[in-house]
């Protein structure tokens, strides 16, 4: 665990030495109030609760965490810093977890540093403070896979935008799992427990459908946190054969 709260440090400080981590705040900030208040039509609606800021998290998040994790193994493979961590006395493991937690943390600070809408909500009206808190929450693990895939795709090259690009790309398939489009044109062929299969891989159906309206059940939770662990053991075994190299 010291070793893991040791990567981790490095990262959160790698973030805060360079403009990266303010940019990303202010644009994060700057988005969710445009999504929130004008796109969402926050005052239009009539309505004490901030559906319009969470249901637009799955898109934020689709550009706005491959573009927060793309350096983390690529740039260490581009200045070959990587020969030097996995010299150290540390597991693949531990720095894989390292940093998706040092991520995951920052992420973290930027949703809650969105609390002025909460209390602007709360001044306006009388909102389910008690949705709202699971909102975040949800909001916050659905984050987690988003970079998993974001960090795994990172260590596959070491060119920053090329791993832009593929954590887009894979994150872009699990949310259009959920749109009818696509499931409409499996049900064509395919059985129905293929078409519940391939629709409960969409982001939007444990998140948008279910976890914002304030339903947390055991079957989102395990879905964000498997297919999680699942992209972090990818990238373990993935840093492990360049390492073998």
């Amino acid at each position: 665990m010291n070793a893991i709260v040791t990567v981790a440090r490095r990262e959160l400080q790698q973030y805060f030495s360079t403009p990266l981590a303010y940019v990303f705040l202010v644009i994060f900030l700057i988005l969710c109030s445009v999504f929130t208040f004008y796109i969402g039509n926050f005052f239009g609606r009539g309505q004490a609760d901030l559906v319009s800021f969470f249901m637009f998290h799955p898109w934020l998040f689709l550009f706005l965490i491959p573009a927060l994790a793309m350096r983390l193994w690529a740039e260490e493979r581009k200045t070959g810093t990587i020969e030097l961590l996995l010299t150290m006395p540390l597991t693949t493991t531990q720095v894989v977890i390292g940093k998706f937690l040092a991520t995951w943390l920052f992420i973290g600070m930027a949703l809650a540093l969105t609390f002025p809408l909460w209390v602007t909500v709360n001044v306006l009206g009388e909102p389910d403070n008690g949705v709202i808190a699971i909102s975040y929450l949800a909001s916050f693990l659905l984050a987690a896979p988003y970079l998993a895939i974001s960090v795994c795709m990172s260590s596959l090259t070491r060119n920053q935008v090329i791993a832009f690009v593929l954590s887009v790309a894979m994150c872009l398939l699990f949310m259009l799992s959920g749109f009818n489009a696509v499931t409409d044109l499996v049900t064509g062929w395919a059985p129905l427990w293929l078409v519940d299969t391939v629709q409960s891989f969409s982001f939007l159906t444990h998140y948008t459908a279910q976890m914002i309206k304030g339903v947390v059940s055991l079957k989102n939770i395990v879905f964000f946190t498997a297919l999680t662990a699942f992209f972090l053991f990818a990238n373990v075994i993935m840093i492990e054969q360049n390492k073998a190299q």
